[in-house]
């Protein structure tokens, strides 16, 4: 019997391989807006040929592959969409998938932050492995990043590659001879890569993912692009132990439940992160 997103056998199998997926996580008319707004911030990179734009955090907002140009734009990030655009405020207030997020670690949910990751064809832009917790220390770790498909994904188009079971072992060093990579050691991912399973589904699918999993992805080899937008939730007594790494004026906003105004602490250990200079935490994985 299922009596909301998740079955009770789909909450099992979150709890023992870090990750679910939802199909139809965004309507089709949110879709639509999404994929149109980021096309018109496509189309306005071609007049740029640095990351541009700020943020709260005075970083650049648009993030660009180093072989961007105005004949192949390359748009890569875009940091804090919902601070920019109503219609990717809307999707974060309300979607299906936010309803599983509030099955899993709710009935109350904050949103903690946001951004776009594309991958345009044939792009080298990878994503090392990496745990997301390991950019963001709170008091307990029931965190779920929602990356929302707004391409279809393929086994080709450098899909998100988890390692089930991960979330529930070490929290693996992102720091290596005193430099902050924001990804795991190349020994750690090695022992783990072979057990990567690639997560792929249609344009308006979401996958979850718990904050400790083990994740990456590999480049974009075909001729479609992959688009993300990546929404992360946290609970309601879930709080912040360091600066957000992607600030927006909407962190901490209780999308579902009630505020409760309490704080619920697990034990764990780990060096705080590296807060970002640049536009994106790409540069920061450059350094591996």
């Amino acid at each position: 019997m299922r009596d909301g997103v998740l079955s009770p056998e789909e909450i099992e199998a979150y709890w023992e391989n870090g990750y679910a997926f939802v199909e139809q996580a965004l309507t089709p008319r949110q879709l639509a807006a999404l994929v149109a707004d980021f096309a018109a911030w496509v189309e306005e990179s071609r007049e740029h040929s640095e990351p541009y734009g700020g943020t709260p955090a005075n970083r650049a907002r648009f993030d660009l592959e180093a072989d961007h140009n105005p004949q192949r734009p390359a748009l890569r990030r875009v940091a804090s969409p919902v601070d920019v655009s109503d219609a990717y405020l809307e999707a974060m207030r309300d979607n299906r998938a936010l309803d599983a997020v509030a099955q899993l670690i709710g009935p109350d949910v904050e949103y903690n932050n946001s951004k776009i990751n594309a991958k345009h064809p044939g792009s080298a832009t990878e994503v090392k492995y990496h745990q997301d917790f390991m950019f963001q220390p709170h008091t307990n770790e029931d965190l779920i990043a929602v990356l929302f498909f707004l391409d279809g994904v393929t086994l080709e188009n450098g899909p998100l590659k988890v390692v089930p079971g991960t979330h529930l072992g070490d929290l693996f060093d992102h720091w290596h001879d005193g430099v902050y990579t924001g990804a795991v050691s190349a020994e750690v991912e090695a022992a783990h890569a072979a057990d990567a399973v690639a997560v792929h589904g249609p344009a308006g699918s979401a996958c979850l993912m718990h904050t400790r999993l083990l994740h990456g992805s590999a480049p974009n080899d075909s001729d479609k692009p992959r688009t993300l937008f990546i929404c992360e939730y946290r609970a309601e007594d879930s709080k912040p132990l360091q600066v957000n790494h992607l600030p927006s004026r909407y962190e901490g906003e209780v999308v579902r439940g009630v505020r409760t105004n309490r704080v619920r602490c697990s034990a764990y250990e780990m060096e705080f992160p590296e807060v970002p200079t640049g536009a994106s935490f790409f540069s920061q994985q450059a350094k591996a």
